[in-house]
């Protein structure tokens, strides 16, 4: 493990690998307060309608983009050709100025080695700020800093259920859901969460909630945007 992992944007301009969630957006400011993002990736499916890791609408992704105030730089990928896309997004970023890459992965070995390389590829460095940290004490620091973070998506297998959508995530939640046996930070999968507001948010997202969908062991709320904001 490269013990620099958690400081290497320390000085540096850096683009942020972005979900749209917790980690990530947490990531994100704690990269913030060491050096200076330039932009934001955001991996989209092969139809280009929505995120890569949380199925996010294009709409959600760009208003978070808009409201942190960094441009957004997307691509639409299968897995065969996710790197290949994603190396060249980190190219757009470095012609801005980027020498790092900063991630929101906590402590899945796999995805820090993959990091790694395609960094190396590119001749980034890494940084993942909240590597190694303990899973709870990085969503009670996410939620004491203020974020507002909405659960949208359940894996109803795993002790999630479908009354847990749109929840917003508080340290009384959390609680409940280390005390159901359910990772604090959904790393097995349990959950996926969207962020629609926060200290680093210049305003908060106004949200609609759809209909909850279903699909083989998981269940999904849909988020859109008031019609105002699309708007402005």
């Amino acid at each position: 493990m490269c013990i620099e992992w958690n400081t290497n944007a320390q000085g540096q301009k850096f683009v942020a690998s972005y979900s749209g969630g917790k980690d990530s957006t947490l990531a994100l400011y704690q990269a913030m307060q060491m050096g200076q993002p330039v932009a934001l990736i955001v991996m989209l499916e092969e139809q280009g309608l929505k995120s890569r890791s949380h199925g996010m609408s294009l709409d959600i992704i760009h208003a978070q983009a808009n409201a942190i105030g960094l441009p957004i730089f997307t691509a639409s990928a299968t897995w065969q050709d996710y790197e290949s896309h994603f190396i060249q997004l980190l190219q757009k970023a470095q012609a801005l100025g980027a020498e790092t890459l900063v991630t929101g992965d906590i402590d899945l070995m796999a995805h820090a080695e993959w990091n790694q390389s395609v960094c190396d590829k590119s001749q980034l460095s890494l940084c993942m700020p909240l590597w190694q940290r303990p899973r709870l004490d990085i969503v009670q620091e996410f939620i004491s800093l203020g974020f507002h973070s909405m659960i949208v998506t359940v894996n109803l297998n795993l002790r999630m259920k479908a009354e847990d959508l749109g929840q917003i995530l508080t340290l009384e939640y959390i609680q409940q859901l280390v005390e159901r046996g359910i990772d604090p930070c959904g790393e097995a999968g349990e959950f996926h969460t969207t962020v629609i507001n926060g200290p680093i948010f210049k305003h908060a997202l106004n949200i609609m909630k759809g209909d909850i969908l279903y699909h083989e062991n998981y269940a999904f709320l849909p988020l859109e945007l008031e019609q105002h904001q699309i708007e402005g």
